[in-house]
This record gives structure tokens, C-alpha cells and sequence, in this order.
């Protein structure tokens, strides 16, 4: 729903993959059906990956819905057989019910918000009533490897049941989602960056491997400030799927993030732009109350500039350069206080609230 700043490239930004509730695009009056019926000498004359991509599609596709709220529309995929959903956070919004169609057709189910984990850009809904609905499988994210072939599945454009195939570009990228009305301002660690087509209305799909193991949760796409805001071809980003689940059983367990294992400062804040135009810190406008940044002493006014030596002249870069901390790790702040005068503070981070 809102635009995001990668760290990967300067000429580069990223959309999160959520859609408006309607699109340009035509839809057809008749949900699709899975599989597509074929004769046996058809299937006889497949090559080996077009079966492997068939056997999967039917495997999966049964286990990912369409999310539709009042502002937009994304996909979720069918964590257990009691209903629960994982979907990313900004496909729900604000939202505290919705409906939720199969991807493969189906009347809507009314499902309700359980949690969002804004931090990390993931949430869990649960449906009344779950009959019908098909648990996936969910893969070990640790063990992907770049060049293995996925498939990305969704309801981009509202195109419900739509598959796109692409392969792992690269893993452990970090993109960060700026903070505003639209956005929960989400930074995504170790994430996974994929040539599979990933467009609005994909995010919350599941990113899947040939075995049918969900892998990944589809969530930015990348876009060329180059070409005018166009779609960069090719360069999509999904959250680890260990990640996910990770959440998702803490949120089902204990209604909340009870752990994110994320370090966090503590501070409420925004980017400052130095009389040349370009950014020169993060300005500190509230300090969480018994936060790491309270007891080190940061206050309000207070702009922050590096930590361990690394600028951090961005929220998104400050953000970034916390991703590499642990919970309870000492870090140097450097900070500009309100007289103009400089100083280092010694922090001792704390864990990203499970919001």
C-alpha cells in the first residue's frame, strides 16, 4: 500500500504488493479451477519441470486466499486447520475484519484480525468459520539456496489464483518500509530476493518451492525511479518463511509478539535534511518510556548520527544498521544534542516491542 526505500540500490525503491479493492484489470466472471484437465498423452508429452510446476500449483494454490478490507486487497496463505491465516500487515491495515476467499474460488469467509506484527510486516487473521479451508506446508527458509526455483502465488491485481515462476536472486537482503499513514514502516531482515513476478495484491501470497513448501511470504516489489516509477523487472522480496511462523505461533499462542528477537533502540523519530538538502540524522521527537534509549540517556531533540561508527543520517539506514545488533548488545550512539554539541552514548539495546 505505501512506497518503501531499499538500501540496495540509490535509483531503486520499493512498493509494498497490496492492491486497491479495484483494479483496471478484467476479471472473469468464473474462478479458476485447479488442475487444468489434461489427457494422458498431454501429460505424457510434459517435460519433467512442467510437471513439477502442475504438481505444485495443485498442491498449493488450494492453500492461498484473497484478503479484501474496505482500503485494498492481498493474499494470505491457510496456516492451520483451525483458520488461522498469515498475511503481511499492511494487507490488513487498519483493518479488524474482512473477507477471505479462496485463491481456486469459493464463497467469502468473514474473518477477523488476531494480531499484527507492524515491526515486521506480518499479521494473523482467523476465518469463523474454516471448513474448506487447506493447511499449508511451510519449508525450512535456512536451507534455500540462490538459483533454486520457486514459484510466487497470489492475487495480484485481484487475478485471483495467479502464479508467477522465477528463481532465488540472492538471500539475506535487508529492505525497510518508511513510516507513514500507509506503510507500518516494516524492516525486513534476511529477506529473500526473488525473480518470480511479485505485483500488488501478491503480498501475504506464498513464496513455494517445487517440493510445495511454502518459503517465503511475497511482500515488496521493487520499482526504477529511473523509468518514471515503473516496475523494475525481476527484483521482488519475500519474508523468510522460519520468520513467519515464527510470529504466527507466538501471535496464536499468546494473542501477541512475545519475542521478536530484533534489537530495538526505543526512540520515535524522523529523518533531518541539513541546509545542503541532503539527509543528516535522524531527529529524536520521543523516547519510549524504560526503552534502551530512556536509560541511556537519549532525549527528545536529540539527533542521532551513527552507531558503532556507521552513519545513520536516515530512519531507514538507522533502522538497518539495528538489524545487526542482538537483544541486549552494547552499541555507541553518536548524537547531536539540541546546543549543537556532539557526544557518543553507550546503549544497551533492548527487543523490538511485539506491538
Amino acid at each position: 500500500m505505501g512506497k518503501v526505500v531499499a538500501a540496495i540500490a540509490a535509483a531503486m525503491l520499493l512498493v509494498a504488493c497490496s492492491g486497491p479493492p479495484n483494479t483496471t484489470a478484467a476479471r472473469s466472471t468464473t474462478p479458476p479451477t485447479w488442475p487444468p484437465s489434461q489427457t494422458p498423452a498431454a501429460q505424457e508429452s510434459m517435460v519433467p519441470l512442467e510437471v513439477s510446476f502442475e504438481r505444485t500449483i495443485k498442491q498449493v494454490l488450494p492453500s492461498i486466499v484473497q484478503i479484501t478490507t474496505e482500503d485494498g486487497l492481498g493474499s494470505g496463505i491457510v496456516y492451520d486447520s483451525a483458520g488461522h491465516i498469515l498475511t503481511n500487515a499492511h494487507v490488513v491495515g487498519k483493518a479488524k475484519q474482512m473477507d477471505v476467499r479462496l485463491a481456486t474460488g469459493s464463497k467469502p469467509h468473514n474473518a477477523r484480525l488476531v494480531k499484527s506484527f507492524g515491526g515486521g510486516d506480518l499479521a494473523v487473521i482467523k476465518v469463523d468459520d474454516p471448513k474448506g479451508l487447506k493447511p499449508a506446508r511451510f519449508g525450512d527458509s535456512s536451507k534455500l539456496r540462490v538459483g533454486q526455483m520457486v514459484l510466487a502465488m497470489g492475487n495480484p491485481l485481484g487475478l485471483s489464483g495467479s502464479v508467477t515462476q522465477g528463481i532465488i536472486s540472492a538471500l539475506g537482503r535487508t529492505v525497510t518500509e518508511p513510516q507513514d499513514p500507509e506503510s507500518p514502516g516494516a524492516t525486513i531482515t534476511g529477506a529473500i530476493q526473488t525473480s518470480a513476478a511479485i505485483n500488488p495484491g501478491n503480498s501475504g501470497g506464498g513464496l513455494v518451492d517445487l517440493s510445495g513448501q511454502v518459503i517465503g511470504i511475497p511482500t515488496l516489489a521493487a520499482i526504477d525511479q529511473d523509468l518514471g516509477g515503473g516496475a523494475a523487472p525481476g527484483i521482488g522480496f519475500a519474508i523468510p518463511s522460519n520468520t513467519a511462523t515464527d510470529i504466527a505461533a507466538q501471535i496464536i499462542r499468546s494473542g501477541k509478539v512475545t519475542n521478536s528477537h530484533r534489537a530495538a533502540l526505543g526512540v520515535r523519530g524522523s529523518t533531518v535534511i541539513g541546509d545542503d538538502g541532503q539527509a543528516a540524522g535522524v531527529a529524536v521527537a520521543k523516547v519510549d518510556k524504560g526503552s534502551a534509549a530512556a536509560n541511556a540517556g537519549i532525549k527528545p531533540g536529540d539527533v542521532i548520527t551513527s552507531i558503532n561508527g556507521r552513519e545513520t543520517l536516515t530512519m531507514a539506514a538507522l533502522a538497518e544498521a539495528l538489524t545487526t545488533f542482538r537483544p541486549g548488545q552494547q552499541a555507541k550512539v553518536g548524537v547531536v544534542r539540541l546546543n549543537g554539541s556532539t557526544t557518543t552514548i553507550t546503549v544497551t539495546l533492548g527487543v523490538l516491542p511485539g506491538d
